[in-house]
């Protein structure tokens, strides 16, 4: 049986506003149920490239589709067709953005309720089952601050699957975070793909490379090296 393709990226370049290309003719495809890294250094171009899939960046050149959308036709200031695009996917970042001023339920409540949730009840027992995939439920009525940076990330994952996403597109996701914690994570995010969930995983950390048995994509300077 064939794979769906998730994204399919075609001849993409991105140039600066300097019209420099940040990353020039980059072709790869993410199929249902991958788990895809792309690795590479600090500066290669990675989170450019990601960026560009969740619509926060435009293409200079090339064809991107994700989840069935043609992202080069897509207007940027229709924020309906923006909105239906991002709800279908979990994005995390590295540097976590959690809202430090209420609980892990009220950050966790406040993106249900910008998506449409309204029903109390349900509500709440969404983000008890998304904490538990994360082994998270007992920091429902945390601060954030009170949080270990692993665990704030696994409040960030639990976030980020609240809409059951199509796919999960991870920016540096344990870039602040200490080794055994870092494997945690990334261990955290093997489990969510073998449930179903397409990962797509940006690192430069070599160890998580070598421990991989998925699709690699290798970045240097702005191209993909090897597949």
């Amino acid at each position: 049986m064939k794979s769906k393709k998730i994204i399919s990226v075609e001849n993409v370049t991105i140039k600066s506003i300097s019209k420099v290309p940040i990353i020039q003719g980059v072709n790869f495809e993410v199929d249902q149920g991958d788990f895809c890294i792309l690795a590479g250094k600090t500066g290669s171009g990675k989170s450019t490239l990601l960026k560009s899939l969740y619509l926060d960046i435009e293409i200079s050149e090339g064809k991107i589709n994700v989840l069935g959308f043609d992202l080069s036709r897509i207007n940027k200031l229709n924020l309906n067709e923006v909105s239906k695009i991002r709800l279908m996917m979990g994005i995390i970042f590295q540097d976590f953005q959690l809202l430090f001023d209420r609980t892990v339920k009220e950050n966790l409540k406040f993106i249900l309720h910008c998506t449409g949730w309204k029903e109390k009840k349900i509500i709440d027992i969404q983000i008890f089952e998304v904490l538990k995939k994360v082994n998270m439920t007992w920091a429902l009525n945390k601060m954030p601050h009170e949080l270990s940076g692993g665990e704030q990330q696994r409040i960030c994952i639990a976030r980020a699957i609240l809409n059951n996403p199509k796919i999960i597109i991870a920016d540096e996701p344990t870039g602040n975070l200490d080794e055994e914690v870092s494997f945690e994570v990334f261990n955290l995010f093997k489990e969510l793909n073998k449930l179903g969930t397409t990962i797509l995983l940006a690192t430069h950390n070599v160890a998580f490379i070598n421990d991989h048995f998925g699709k690699i994509l290798k970045f240097n300077n702005g191209f993909i090296v090897e597949k």
